[in-house]
Order: C-alpha cells, then structure tokens, then sequence
C-alpha cells in the first residue's frame, strides 16, 4: 500500500480515571492522492460499580456539528475514502486519495456503556497533505543549479528520492538535491521511492537571465536568449510534457 508517515515515533497519551487514547505518532506527512493509516490504542476499566465495560461505538473526525463530533464516515468530504479496521483496544484509520484539504487535526473518540463513559483522545494526530515541487537555486560553483524535491511538511528522513531527467531516471540519485550544469536544455522531475506515481511537475530550468521562448514543435521548445550582446539558441526536450507545466 501507498502509505508515508512522519519518522516521529513520541506518542500521545490523554486520559483520566483509567480512560484513555494512545496515538502512534502525534504528526504524519503524506503525499497528495496517496494513502494514509492512522492508529492508535485506547483504555478504559473493566468494571465500574460491579458493571462490566462494553465498548458501544468508535469514530474517528476531525469537524464538530452541534458540539457533536461528525464521524468521517458519515462526512461527505470522505466519501468512500475512509475505512476503519478496529480490534479490541486498538483502532486504525485508512484515508485513500489524500486531498491537501484532508490536512487537519484527526480525533479519535469511543463510546462505552457506562455513565460518562465517552472519551476523545486529545489532542489528536495533525496530518499535513502535500505534494511535491523541484525547486530551483545557483549552486556555489559556477554554471551550475542546484534542485531540491521540496515538501511543505517534513517526510521521513529515510525516504530516499528518484530524479527523473526528461522522463527516465537518473540511476545514481537518491538523495532530496541534485546539481546540474546550467544551461540546460532538459526536463527533470522528482519522486519519492515506493511512490513513483506521485511525482512532481517537471521543471525546465535554464538560466536566471531574461529569455523569450517560442513553441515551435510538440517535441521541443526553442530559446532566444539575449546576454553579453550575443543571441543564444537553444531548445529545451519537453516530449511528453504539457505547455503549462513548464516552469
């Protein structure tokens, strides 16, 4: 399965009076349009008053309605994107096709049979929804750029990265950065490993002077670049690539 998780392993444990919810991780990072599980454990007493404790209902939300929790099951901005998989004391939640609107603070909530025997665990777990993007910068030696496979929230430090260059991975990069010479007339794009059909927009970057372009083909792009009082001409390779996903 399509799953990323922040690398934080601190739990959160809330509770009172034997009640109580233990979350695996208090943040998770994950990919837009890819899958997501948040789990956690919960507790309550076996007995209160001679009566023995039955467990009534689970829910996982995130949004209030009437001061009453709204189930993600029963929300329509879930529709058919949640499952829950629960066991005794123990209860994962499953969201498929991540949206960036599905970045919100996730509670989960159980119900018993006693008298006041409700419990919310909070704070819950904060999922952040992202996608990628290469971002380009000027290296420290001269005529080349540097690329960084950026995410607005912080994957897991062990997550290794494919770069693709026009389309077809480059064999020897693993790492979030990667350095080229500039100018450049080729596409690249980066993914993270294990979820290679989420990868970033490609980017044709070529230098950070003044340029006018021109379409000239489906295949290639050509360049007019005026500096130093020369015309330089190029053309950049964009098979396979859109128009407007050129940077």
């Amino acid at each position: 399965s399509l799953i990323v998780v922040s690398d934080l392993c601190v739990t959160v444990i809330q509770g009172q009076d034997d009640y109580g919810v233990t979350y695996s991780s208090p943040e998770i990072c994950a990919l837009k349009a890819s899958i997501v599980e948040i789990s956690c454990t919960y507790r309550y007493p076996s007995r209160v008053d001679g009566r023995d404790t039955e467990v009534n209902g689970t829910i996982w939300f995130t949004k209030l309605s009437g001061n009453q929790p709204v189930d993600l099951k029963t929300d329509s901005d879930y529709q058919d994107r949640v499952e829950y998989s629960c066991s005794e004391k123990s209860c994962t939640l499953r969201i498929t096709d991540l949206r960036e609107s599905d970045s919100a603070e996730y509670k989960f909530r159980f119900i018993t049979n006693q008298p006041g025997g409700r419990y919310t665990g909070s704070p819950g777990v904060t999922l952040r929804v992202t996608d990628l993007q290469v971002k380009v910068s000027a290296s420290s030696l001269s005529s080349w750029k540097d690329l960084k496979c950026h995410s607005s929230c912080r994957l897991p430090d062990r997550s290794s990265y494919i770069w693709y260059k026009n389309g077809q991975k480059i064999q020897s990069q693993t790492s979030s950065t990667y350095s080229f010479y500039s100018p450049s007339a080729d596409s690249f794009s980066c993914a993270v490993e294990g979820h290679e059909d989420f990868p970033s927009p490609p980017v044709c970057e070529f230098t950070t002077l003044r340029y006018d372009h021109v379409m000239e083909s489906d295949n290639y792009m050509y360049f007019n670049m005026e500096t130093f009082n020369f015309v330089i001409s190029f053309r950049c390779r964009i098979s396979n690539l859109q128009q407007s996903d050129l940077h």
